[in-house]
């Protein structure tokens, strides 16, 4: 319906509309075009035809055209093409009930019929006139006009069939010249281009809903995908916690057997049989955490604590860790700290600790038999001008000249070595196009430099990627997956630094990164980090003499020396050094000389004699009584045997042998014996520490499996613990009813009939309970062994090393979080917050 003028529609409601009639279902019609606003909505259902056809479009599937109707406000006959809209995909063969309970409405759209006839005409306007009839031909017997008018057949007349997408209608169109043209086949010509035209006018009505079914279809799969990949994601982290689990169970038992089994009377074939099997079983887990570590990573799960730690004891460390390694290979390893680096930094000590780790280890493994393995750690701020380096070890890349005489390099073996400073000529940072300078923190720049075989040209695009090595032998030669470079980059990046190589076939590679820590301070240092303090001051003033035909490999041992509080001198033979010994003799820097330091390169047994009957000849003029008043004289070596060692301390050439990788323990306990310095050793055994912490105390161990028990009892009982075994959540429920005499429990996650979270979360319950039942005073504290808050420790003792494993520990109630196999370092961190130490 519309208003005559046009106007709003309001004023007439009452008067000129008729309501729908009432019935089961309505079509309302919402227009879309603008230029029939003016229209007021109706009812399609209302008219019996309408009806008809929209439940037809509904029941087939298919469009449906009106029979001709006069069109509002014109004189022209239109038709109307109506589709239904269904709300999921129906088969082709779906009954109309089922296309009856998906449609939600419908779509159509009117056609002028004389309107479009009259451009198509008009398109194709020539000098001959053309008449077009179109005629509803559903009653043949009675064709409806819709289009033209009646004239005088000439004769020339050409019928064509239409289809405007209904096939239960039937429509013709009728052409024919006004006057007889000259050739008869231009009106047929002009026939055909009417039908072309009108049949791509019902083309590109089809082709553009076929094209909106499309979209919706290709959004509709979108959108399945999207939730098809996020429960796969969800899939794959329940598969790893749960591999992890499985795996990590017997591992816990065989790594735990073999170490009790090591801990007994063994011959050197059992014990060797033993370790090696505990090794390998530490390179299983070291595999399998590896692979959880790139899948934390793809699913963004990895994140970095910040800590305070000291750098150098920590590279200390890795360095002791892969010394067995290196020596057995002959390699040279050394480690050497910038003096701007502070001595605290603040940052994740276990991922940093990993990144050198898996750089240290490759350079180990593709280093065969020669040469060296050098880290090296400075601030970015030391590389940003290469005019005014200062530091000796930064100036070998600058200045890596050969040694013509002896056809060696100024390097740490002598070996030739890739410039470290190409490693790191693409880091943003050292080209000033990292503008995220934070003046509360520091940039570290790390790089390992080995002699190894390098890496093959071709193949340096890919080394960061996942799974993928230098070539196909090299996992078959060197053993290894492939995956811990991917790793280091990752946690690089997440220390937002930069990490990168340089590498030559044949001669080695360098690897550096960088990273972002926080500045520490030493008072904030856990215990575990100032192992070396109370005995540090025992060198303070001391002075030593280093004697290297290497000046790189002299600055590495006098780094380690002056974080002793010593003085360092250094000359590059031993017939300086004796040239520098007597220039001291009359000086108060001979009276500071406590150590001399000879690396094995220089050694001359002649000259050696020499040097100690130089220093025996100023003894004598001098009249010293007390030998230990005379400097002491040391080896530096990499790979020497017990027996050698022996031998050359016996023999009187020197007072004792240090082995390389130089680090502060071994420094110090060997210092301590040539000097007589036994007053302040360096406390660095945690089983003592360990034993101080756990003796006599009761704890509750509860696991289902056998094995993993017997482990945990053993481990615990080795460090003077008390312990009770369980198998249930039951029964550890009816041994920690308060009150009770348990000082702390190691809970397992995953056992049957109640698992070890709901076990902690009803013993936080009675807990709880107890607690405020004293705290009302409703029951009496001498009733619960005068214990005024209940709390006893739990530990989550569980293979599952997953990040939400832990968070649902913690969320549940539990105290700590330990993972099997456990190691006595871990052990200890686990309880040291929760006992004190009786040393």
């Amino acid at each position: 319906m519309e208003t005559e003028d046009q106007t709003l529609v309001q004023d007439c409601l009452t008067e000129n509309l008729d309501p729908a009639p009432i019935k089961d279902e309505y079509a309302p019609v919402i227009f879309s075009q603008e230029t029939v606003s003016h229209i007021v909505s109706i009812d399609m259902m209302s008219g019996q035809q309408d009806l008809e056809n929209i439940l037809r479009a509904r029941a087939t599937g298919k469009g449906v055209l009106t029979s001709p109707f006069k069109l509002l406000k014109s004189n022209h006959l239109g038709v109307v093409l109506t589709f239904a809209v269904y709300n999921k995909d129906l088969p082709p063969d779906a009954i109309p009930e089922q296309r009856t309970e998906a449609t939600v409405g419908y779509l159509g759209a009117s056609y002028d019929v004389p309107s479009l006839v009259e451009k198509l005409l008009h398109q194709l306007a020539s000098k001959q006139t053309i008449v077009v009839n179109v005629y509803d031909t559903t009653n043949a017997s009675a064709p409806i006009s819709m289009y033209g008018t009646d004239i005088t057949d000439t004769g020339l007349l050409h019928v064509s069939s239409l289809d405007f997408g209904d096939p239960l209608r039937k429509h013709e169109m009728h052409c024919r010249f006004k006057q007889k043209p000259p050739l008869p086949w231009m009106a047929i010509n002009a026939s055909v281009g009417v039908l072309v035209i009108t049949l791509l006018v019902g083309h590109i009505f089809h082709a553009a809903i076929c094209r909106i079914a499309k979209v919706e279809n290709d959004c509709r799969e979108m959108m399945e995908l999207k939730a098809r990949a996020e429960a796969a994601d969800v899939a794959k982290s329940q598969f790893l916690a749960t591999v992890s689990h499985e795996i990590r169970t017997p591992m816990n038992g065989v790594l735990g057997m073999l170490k009790m089994l090591m801990d007994t009377d063994l011959d050197a074939i059992q014990r060797d049989y033993a370790e090696t099997a505990h090794a390998s079983g530490k390179d299983l887990i070291s595999l399998i955490n590896e692979v959880l570590d790139q899948a934390k990573i793809e699913s963004g799960r990895l994140e970095l604590e910040d800590v305070p730690f000291d750098l150098r004891n920590l590279l200390d460390s890795i360095l002791s860790l892969s010394s067995d390694k290196s020596n057995d290979k002959g390699i040279e390893s050394a480690v050497y700290v910038s003096d701007r680096v502070p001595e605290v930094v603040v940052g994740d000590p276990g991922r940093f600790r990993q990144i050198i780790t898996n750089l240290v280890g490759n350079s180990i493994k593709f280093t065969q038999d020669k040469g060296h393995i050098f880290v090296s750690v400075h601030l970015v701020d030391e590389m940003k001008g290469t005019s005014d380096v200062g530091d000796k070890v930064l100036q070998q890349g600058l200045n890596l000249v050969q040694d013509m005489s002896s056809k060696t390099y100024n390097t740490l073996s002598g070996f030739p070595v890739v410039d470290r400073w190409r490693s790191w000529e693409n880091f943003k940072m050292l080209n000033g196009k990292d503008a995220k300078d934070d003046p509360e923190k520091i940039r570290l720049l790390v790089t390992v430099e080995d002699t190894g075989v390098g890496i093959r040209l071709d193949a340096q695009d890919q080394i960061f990627t996942p799974f993928v090595q230098a070539d196909s032998s090299t996992s078959r030669h060197y053993g290894g997956t492939g995956i811990g470079l991917s790793i280091s980059k990752h946690l690089v990046e997440l220390m937002h630094g930069e990490i990168g190589f340089a590498s030559e076939p044949g001669v080695g590679s360098t690897f550096s990164f960088t990273g972002a820590f926080g500045k520490g301070e030493v008072s904030s240092l856990d215990s575990k980090w100032k192992q070396y303090d109370p005995v540090v001051s025992e060198f303070q003033g001391l002075g030593a003499l280093i004697i290297d035909n290497r000046s790189i490999r002299a600055e590495v041992t006098k780094y380690h020396l002056r974080r002793l509080g010593i003085s360092v001198d250094i000359t590059s033979s031993l017939e300086s050094a004796c040239t520098y010994v007597s220039s001291i003799f009359t000086t108060s820097a001979f009276a500071h000389l406590a150590m001399i330091l000879i690396d094995k390169d220089v050694w001359n047994q002649e000259t050696v004699l020499q040097l100690r009957s130089l220093l025996e000849q100023h003894r004598k003029n001098c009249k010293l009584n007390v030998s230990t008043n005379l400097p002491k004289i040391f080896l530096l070596g990499t790979s020497m045997s017990p027996v050698e060692r022996s031998k050359l301390k016996t023999s009187g050439f020197v007072d004792n042998v240090l082995m390389k990788p130089l680090r502060l323990s071994v420094l110090i306990a060997c210092f301590q014996e040539a000097l007589g310095r036994t007053k302040g050793k360096v406390r660095g055994k945690k089983m003592s520490t360990l034993g101080s912490l756990l003796r006599e105390k009761r704890i509750l161990v509860v696991d289902d499996n056998k094995v993993n028990r017997r482990v945990a009892e053993g481990a615990l009982k080795k460090y003077g613990a008390i312990v009770t075994c369980v198998e249930r959540g039951h029964d550890a429920l009816n041994k920690l009813k308060p009150p009770h005499t348990f000082d702390a429990c190691f809970m397992d996650l995953q056992m049957p009939e109640m698992d070890g979270f709901e076990a902690t979360r009803q013993i936080r319950s009675a807990e709880s309970e107890v607690n405020e039942k004293l705290a009302s005073g409703e029951v009496s504290i001498e009733m619960y062994g005068n214990v005024s808050h209940w709390h006893i420790p739990i530990l989550a003792m569980t293979a599952d090393v997953i990040q939400a494993t832990y968070e649902k520990c913690l969320k549940c109630g539990m105290d700590d979080y330990v993972s099997k196999p456990f190691e006595e370092e871990q052990l200890y961190l686990a309880v040291a917050r929760f006992f004190e130490s009786g040393l």
